[in-house]
């Protein structure tokens, strides 16, 4: 970022394509309100963001799991008169799906369709740290009974004892 604002310093400015790069990598650093700042600046210096630009960002967000930011910069994909793809509805589709968030992704799918793309429902995956576990029982405790708590001690002491022996060597060295 240094870097990037010292560039007029030297007489050269940024082009889109620079401005692409840096948004990238400000998303992949987990940086998106730097990103945002940066989208803001790219369009205020007269650059246009493409579809595929905006879907390499919703792909980058999406991978570090900001899916709610990705929704926000579908929104700006919007209005800024590009239209989303099947691409771009699958990938966000299958991230809110394995997020197990159905309505959402059932959203997306029924805007898709009056929009006119051609998206087809597939089934999709919820990752296992989404899906809501039981509660497990809770096991009560047994009591020790006198000798079991005598034969624990004992072991406990034993490895304490051994663990302070001296250990022998795999193979002495000729």
């Amino acid at each position: 970022m240094k870097l990037f604002n010292r560039m007029g310093e030297w007489g050269c400015s940024p082009n889109g394509t620079t401005f692409l790069v840096l948004i990238k990598s400000l998303y992949q650093a987990a940086r998106v309100g730097e990103g945002d700042e940066l989208i803001d600046r790219m369009k205020s210096a007269g650059y246009k963001i493409d579809k595929k630009a905006y879907y390499e960002f919703l792909k980058i967000l999406c991978g570090i799991e900001r899916v709610e930011h990705a929704m926000s910069v579908f929104e700006k994909m919007k209005e800024d008169g590009c239209k989303p793809g099947i691409k771009t509805y699958d990938l966000l589709m299958g991230k809110w799906c394995a997020h197990n968030r159905v309505d959402k992704a059932n959203v997306l799918f029924n805007e898709a369709l009056s929009n006119g793309v051609p998206v087809t429902p597939k089934e999709y995956r919820v990752e296992p740290r989404f899906l809501k576990k039981p509660k497990p029982l809770k096991k009560e405790k047994k009591r020790e009974t006198f000798p079991e708590k005598m034969a624990r001690k004992r072991r406990r002491l034993k490895q304490i004892r051994l663990s302070f022996v001296k250990k022998p060597k795999r193979m002495m060295m000729r």
